[in-house]
C-alpha cells in the first residue's frame, strides 16, 4: 500500500535545502517545492517514513557508511539526469577534427585522458569514445582512458549496462549506431554498446565537493552542471578544474554557460562554433 506523503513545507524545504547545498553543491531554488516533493517521496516510501520530517531526522541519526549510502541515495533522487548520444554535437565535431589531432601533435607521452565530469547514463563519455576511436589512425599505439564520473549510483549502474534505445539514441549516425552498437535481439529498437567502447571508459563516483579529482586530464566535459550551483561552488569547481587538466588541456561548457566572472584561469576559445576553454599558463 502506497502512503499518502504531503508535499513538503516550506520550513522543510529550507532544511533538505541547505542539507543538500552543503552536501553538494545543488541550489535549490523555492520554486523547486513541488519538484523535490516528489523526489524525497522516492526515498521516504522504501524506508516506511511518513513524513518528511521523519526523514531528515533519520538523516542527521545516520554515521558511517549507512550516512555515506543513504546520503549518496538521497543525491541520486535530487539530481538530474537528462542527456543523449551526440548531445550538441558541435562539442564532438571540435572534439574529433580540432581538439583530439592537436593534443597528437603536442603530446609526446602518448597518452589520452578525457573525463565526462557529469556523465549520468552513459551517452556523454560512449559518444567521447566514438570520438576516438574515429581517431584511431592517430591515436595508434596511444594508453587512452576515458573516465565517466557521476554523483548518482543508479545512473552509473545504467552506464555500465550500455543499452540504449528512443530519444537517447536518436541522433547517432546511422553509419555510427551499425559500427560501435548491436541491437538487442529480444528487446526492439534497444542497442548495446560495443566492448571495443567499454573499454575506453571507466565509470565512478564522485562528488564535486567532496571528493578527489583525477588529475593530468587532456579534456573535461563539464556541460550544463554549474547551471546548479551558486557562483560561490562555481567557482570552487573550475578551481578545481584548473588543477586536473594539463597545460594544454581543453574544458568543454554548455553553450549556455560561461566562466565570465567565475574563473580567470582559462581563456575562451571558439572551435567549430563551440564554447571551448583552455588553460592559461600557470603562475
Amino acid at each position: 500500500m502506497e502512503i499518502n506523503i504531503k508535499r513538503l513545507t516550506e520550513e522543510e524545504f529550507n532544511k533538505f535545502a541547505k542539507l543538500i547545498y552543503e552536501e553538494s553543491g545543488i541550489f535549490l531554488k523555492e520554486t523547486k517545492i513541488t519538484l523535490l516533493s516528489n523526489r524525497l517521496r522516492k526515498r521516504l516510501q522504501p524506508l516506511n517514513l511518513k513524513e518528511f520530517s521523519e526523514y531528515y531526522d533519520y538523516l542527521q541519526k545516520l554515521t558511517g557508511e549507512q550516512r555515506k549510502k543513504e546520503y549518496e541515495m538521497l543525491l541520486d533522487v535530487v539530481s538530474t539526469n537528462e542527456t543523449y548520444f551526440f548531445r550538441n554535437e558541435r562539442h564532438f565535431d571540435a572534439l574529433t577534427q580540432i581538439c583530439i589531432p592537436e593534443l597528437v601533435k603536442i603530446k609526446k607521452n602518448r597518452k589520452l585522458r578525457i573525463w565526462s565530469a557529469a556523465c549520468s547514463t552513459g551517452e556523454e563519455p560512449y559518444t567521447i569514445a566514438i570520438c576516438v576511436l574515429e581517431n584511431m589512425h592517430l591515436l595508434n599505439g596511444w594508453d587512452i582512458q576515458i573516465l565517466g564520473t557521476d554523483i548518482a549510483p543508479s545512473v552509473l549502474d545504467f552506464a555500465r549496462i550500455g543499452e540504449y534505445s528512443g530519444r537517447r539514441i536518436e541522433k547517432v549516425p546511422p553509419k555510427f549506431l551499425e559500427k560501435y552498437f548491436i541491437p538487442k535481439k529480444d528487446e526492439p529498437g534497444v542497442y548495446a554498446v560495443k566492448d571495443e567502447l567499454k573499454k575506453l571508459t571507466n565509470f565512478y563516483y564522485l562528488n564535486f565537493f567532496k571528493d578527489r579529482f583525477p588529475v593530468d586530464m587532456d579534456v573535461i566535459f563539464c556541460r550544463n552542471v554549474m547551471i546548479y550551483f551558486d557562483k560561490i561552488y562555481q567557482r570552487r569547481l573550475v578551481a578545481d578544474f584548473y588543477k586536473s587538466i594539463n597545460d594544454t588541456g581543453y574544458l568543454f561548457i554548455g553553450h549556455s554557460e560561461t566562466l565570465h566572472s567565475i574563473s580567470e584561469d582559462f581563456e575562451y576559445r571558439k572551435i567549430l562554433e563551440s564554447p571551448v576553454y583552455i588553460p592559461k599558463a600557470r603562475k
